[in-house]
């Protein structure tokens, strides 16, 4: 990787050998949330994607107070760097990160591998929640240079900006609305939008879960012409993969103007009146 993501990013064994730092919180964010409890990175912190992270009512995240008042009870302030991992190659954590960074936090980084590989190599864990003294952690008003909303994303299809669909191939044909199991994350009508590239997230990843190097993931994405220059929008189905893709092009390569669209499909696929293509 690039010094560059040498800022962003965090290695194994230095977290191994930081984990009774106490200027760093540890938060593991899974799509699974019950695996937390079957055993954790030591001192890490669990937070559950839908009950902790969204807003209860509207289809929505939290909000900066509520945002605030989440990281503060739970022992983390605004000084305290936060190491984020989880399971699926990071899709929880990856979107934590951007969710932080859209709040203002910088002092954030994404563990090079997700809590499977922490497993398998026999890393400590514990079943243990770690227990944190109260503390003060204020959100910033959101940051929309990196959130991409409904009516920007319409205007980008006669834009020069860069649709990016990071789902399955059988999502962006339209074959299905979403995979076996993810039935609560539909829409109405399946499909694509209108000019989007389909790179799905999964390409950016070795087998084990790490991120391939910058020279490889620079190839992928100059290849599927979205590193040409133009802004750029990634998408997926609720936006927790297209936050993946957003850190690797925004965070890992260096690509400034990147946003993640976070209403993504489930939004778009029921809009009335929107352009949707199928097919490869």
């Amino acid at each position: 990787m690039s010094d560059y993501a040498k800022q962003v990013l965090v290695q194994a064994d230095w977290l191994q050998d930081h984990l009774a730092d106490e200027s760093i919180r540890i938060v593991e964010v899974d799509e699974n949330p019950y695996l937390y409890a079957e055993g954790h990175i030591p001192g890490a912190i669990g937070f559950d994607w839908k009950e902790d992270l969204q807003d209860p009512v509207r289809r929505d995240f939290l909000g900066p107070q509520a945002f605030g008042e989440l990281f503060g009870r739970n022992g983390i302030s605004n000084e305290h760097t936060i190491v984020l991992y989880g399971d699926r190659s990071n899709w929880f954590a990856a979107y934590t990160y951007w969710y932080l960074k859209y709040y203002g936090h910088d002092r954030v980084l994404l563990l090079n591998g997700p809590r499977e590989k922490w497993i398998a190599d026999g890393r400590p864990k514990t079943t243990e929640a770690p227990s944190h003294e109260p503390a003060e952690f204020t959100a910033s008003p959101g940051d929309e240079h990196i959130r991409a909303r409904r009516d920007e994303v319409l205007a980008a299809i006669d834009a020069p900006t860069k649709l990016v669909d990071v789902r399955s191939p059988a999502e962006f044909a339209g074959e299905i609305i979403s995979p076996s199991g993810y039935e609560a994350e539909g829409a109405q009508r399946a499909g694509h939008i209108p000019g989007a590239a389909s790179v799905p997230w999964s390409q950016a990843v070795e087998e084990d879960g790490t991120f391939k190097s910058a020279d490889d993931l620079r190839d992928l994405y100059t290849g599927k012409g979205v590193l040409n220059g133009e802004d750029i929008i990634a998408y997926c189905r609720i936006g927790e993969r297209s936050a993946h893709t957003w850190f690797v092009l925004h965070e890992l390569l260096g690509h400034e103007q990147v946003k993640n669209y976070d209403g993504s499909w489930t939004e778009w696929g029921s809009l009335v009146g929107v352009p949707v293509e199928t097919g490869s």
